[in-house]
């Protein structure tokens, strides 16, 4: 049965009709601050922790409820004689519902990223009391209920109204596993300000509602401070598969410093071009298959002006992310009401990934691995020629952003063709030149990129025949001779860079 009541909570919104229940349950309310005079405001009785504790709020607020009289109040096993014993001899009182609504740390550094930016005063908003109050009442759930967020708070009124202050073990369980859960995620953000990294916790929390999952039949959530890279400035809610997109557009871009366009789709490049202008970068990016860049996502790393807008605008394209935007620019591109418009505000991203798998998470370090001419190892008579080295450095970033098996063929500082997420490396080539025939490329003079090593010569004997006169990839077959050879029959060149580019 409910009796004492230790109220704390930063929103009060929702609160009042609880507040009733209680005062008709005749139950004794305890509470400090801004949460008490709030109570007050509505006429209630309100016992001031203060004077519970005979210890007034010091440290500008920092240290309020941390006292034995609050904490052994809710800590205390009604069964437990030496516990009730102690009670006696403290002058110590139960309290039977903790409700608590911590400060709004993660809404206050949503888009701060270390300790060192630390706006609008986000220390203050790290909740000791509050968080410690939460975690005493979730582990006496035996005998405490604990309300930790007010999301809960319409679940507790109707608890009220129906059970009369009366609560079951079963319900008292689930809402101290809930406010565990909320403890971790509060945590978990707190480590990530910190740090200025993304820690992973999705065992509770807030989470950002996304506009579906995967499939539109399956509900999709991010668990993250997606504000703190991206600023959005039009368009649509999100869905699942559009930020996984994003990821895979902002991760690719950040490979190139000359003006660059990428276009994405299911987070492989169908498009890429490098130019001494964005609006050439876009052509030519499109240009590489203006078919599947129908609905795809769109990233440059220059700001858009009003021509390549203007440009971008003739097809429909689902996503733009661009770090910024001229005035007109924009404006053309809000043209299109669900069009989704973003800005890059961050390009670092964290350096550990992770994905769930069977019960458990998998974590792996992020693949930063950059070759240049430097790491290239010639292992043909040929060397490559000037030309042929800046193609090649292009390809193998492109096919490290390529699912495997994949082959990205490049002429030009621009992906021509591209075969990915095939079980044949064969298989994956023959796509990528299919495709580049399609477009109508002429591959005389193009270079290959693999993710992985050739097993055997018939890639290069392949790649031969369509035109292709330099390759890269990583190397490591016990066959690598026999692919060196077929190069050097033909005059091939090729380098190997030690780096494997696997993508799953």
């Amino acid at each position: 049965m409910i009796k004492t009541a230790l109220i704390s909570v930063y929103h009060k919104g929702g609160l009042e009709g609880i507040i009733r229940e209680l005062m008709r349950l005749e139950v004794k309310l305890i509470s400090t601050g801004g949460t008490k005079a709030f109570l007050e405001s509505l006429g209630v009785k309100v016992t001031a922790v203060e004077d519970l504790t005979g210890y007034p709020s010091i440290l500008s607020g920092r240290v309020k409820t941390l006292h034995p009289k609050i904490f052994g109040g809710i800590l205390n096993r009604r069964d437990n004689p030496d516990d009730q014993a102690q009670l006696v001899e403290h002058e110590i009182s139960s309290i039977d519902l903790v409700i608590v609504d911590l400060y709004p740390f993660k809404e206050m550094t949503a888009t701060v990223l270390s300790r060192e930016e630390d706006l609008g005063g986000a220390i203050e908003m790290i909740d000791i009391g509050g968080i410690s109050l939460i975690r005493a009442a979730a582990k006496n759930f035996n005998d405490t209920v604990v309300i930790s967020s007010r999301d809960q708070y319409a679940e507790l009124l109707e608890l009220l109204k129906k059970q009369n202050g009366e609560t079951e073990i079963t319900q008292r369980k689930r809402l101290a596993a809930a406010a565990f859960k909320m403890s971790s995620s509060y945590d978990t953000a707190i480590a990530s300000w910190m740090s200025g990294d993304v820690v992973v916790n999705v065992a509770g929390g807030t989470a950002f509602e996304l506009r579906y999952g995967e499939n539109p039949h399956q509900k999709g959530r991010f668990h993250g401070r997606l504000n703190a890279i991206f600023e959005k400035l039009h368009g649509k809610e999100l869905s699942y598969n559009n930020i996984v997109d994003m990821d895979a557009a902002v991760n690719l871009i950040a490979e190139f410093d000359k003006p660059t366009v990428a276009i994405i789709k299911h987070t492989n490049s169908c498009g890429l071009a490098e130019r001494n202008d964005i609006k050439s970068a876009w052509e030519f990016a499109l240009a590489g298959d203006p078919v599947s860049a129908f609905g795809g996502i769109v990233i440059a790393n220059r700001k858009i002006d009003k021509a390549t807008a203007e440009a971008i605008n003739k097809i429909f394209i689902e996503v733009m992310i661009a770090p910024a935007y001229e005035a007109d620019a924009l404006e053309i591109l809000r043209s299109k009401k669900n069009r989704i418009i973003v800005v890059q505000k961050q390009t670092k991203l964290p350096d550990t990934l992770y994905r769930t798998a069977l019960n458990g998470l998998l974590e792996m370090d992020k693949d930063l691995s950059v070759q240049s001419e430097a790491d290239f190892k010639v292992v043909t008579k040929r060397a490559p020629t000037h030309e042929e080295v800046a193609d090649l450095i292009f390809a193998n970033k492109a096919a490290k952003h390529m699912k495997s098996n994949t082959i990205a063929l490049v002429k030009n500082a621009q992906l021509v063709g591209m075969g990915t997420g095939q079980t044949s490396r064969v298989d994956a080539l023959r796509q990528a030149i299919e495709k580049a025939g399609r477009m109508g490329f002429d591959l005389k003079g193009a270079v290959m990129a693999s993710d992985a090593f050739f097993p055997f010569p018939d890639c290069v004997e392949i790649a031969h025949e369509a035109g292709i006169t330099a390759v890269v990839q990583p190397g490591g077959s016990i066959r690598d001779k026999d692919s060196i050879e077929f190069c050097d029959k033909v005059g091939m060149a090729m380098v190997m860079t030690g780096v494997r580019h696997f993508k799953h």
